[in-house]
């Protein structure tokens, strides 16, 4: 089985590799050269350097390996983000993957094709909606979630149209090591473990608390994909998720508790959405019917990121 994975270097996509690999499958990935993570500083042979909106690279790397399984995860992958790069985020996210399905058309057509779509396609619930079956309207609030929607229709119109084998993962949010600061998890536990090494002052900068989500650890959440590759429907979207929220000021507190640290939490407006969604829970019946079950608890899944932190400041 040779595998190919686009973002190789991102949290979903290293871990989703190290998955592979201990399958025994030969997988390589690629990755923007610029990007910046433990994977691609230590030059692995197997991440290959490459832009998805470069057509022409992504179809030499695609005539080089010819995958029987593409694992596309590379985007611009963060909500909040997307408030101020609506451009790149349209462009990344949704060429990106027309690129991914062409090359695998044109070149490997019998392979299967997973790409990452999200629980923020969902985007206008109420909290009364929860949990969200697949079958639910999507009317996405940010730009990623139009973004993520474009790249759902654009698979399924392959499978449809073509026949390809492409499955539809809607990954609520993971959480797991590796992972910039760039969601509310990574951001808490990253400033934890500053003051743990008394490199900023004992004061937590927050934005909304009142929120609650669906975590998933992103072990839990790469193993259900698996068994979505082994087991689910091409062209049919499952959610990726456990079934429960925390709100996140639970999640603060789980975290500073692990930490053993006294801080002060100040709420800070540069951390505040335009819009944000007070309770974003998913139905798992189709994944669990799959043979998933839940392995790690939120705790476990902080206290791993909150180690990683320590170890990455």
């Amino acid at each position: 089985m040779k595998v190919l994975i686009t973002g190789i270097t991102g949290m979903i996509g290293s871990h989703f590799a190290h998955a592979c690999r201990a399958k025994g499958w030969d997988t390589v990935g690629v990755a923007r050269n610029s990007a910046s993570s433990r994977l691609a500083a230590i030059q692995d042979p197997s991440v290959l350097g490459c832009d998805i909106l470069d057509y022409h690279q992504i179809e030499d790397v695609f005539s080089r390996t010819s995958p029987d399984l593409v694992v596309h995860m590379a985007a611009q992958a963060f909500n909040g983000t997307s408030w101020q790069a609506e451009d790149i985020t349209h462009v990344t996210n949704y060429l990106g993957a027309l690129h991914v399905l062409r090359c695998t058309r044109k070149i490997v057509p019998k392979a299967r094709v997973l790409l990452a779509c999200s629980s923020a396609e969902y985007g206008n619930i109420r909290p009364e909606d929860c949990p969200l079956k697949e079958e639910r309207l999507l009317q996405p609030f940010s730009p990623y979630g139009v973004s993520k929607v474009g790249v759902e229709c654009l698979g399924f119109q392959y499978h449809a149209n073509y026949g390809m084998a492409v499955y539809l993962p809607r990954l609520f949010i993971h959480v797991g090591t590796g992972h910039p600061p760039a969601t509310a998890i990574q951001n808490f536990a990253r400033q934890l473990a500053l003051i743990a090494k008394d490199m900023a002052e004992p004061v937590m900068k927050v934005g909304t608390l009142a929120t609650a989500r669906d975590f998933i650890d992103v072990r839990d959440g790469v193993a259900g994909m698996m068994l979505l590759l082994e087991a689910g429907q091409p062209g049919q979207p499952i959610n990726i998720c456990t079934g429960t929220a925390y709100k996140i000021s639970e999640i603060l507190e789980i975290l500073i508790d692990i930490s053993g640290l006294k801080v002060r939490v100040e709420s800070d407006s540069s951390l505040m959405r335009p819009s944000d969604e007070p309770l974003l829970l998913g139905d798992n019946s189709k994944l669990r019917a799959l043979g998933w079950k839940q392995k790690y608890t939120m705790r476990q899944t902080l206290t791993a990121v909150y180690e990683d932190w320590l170890s990455r400041i």
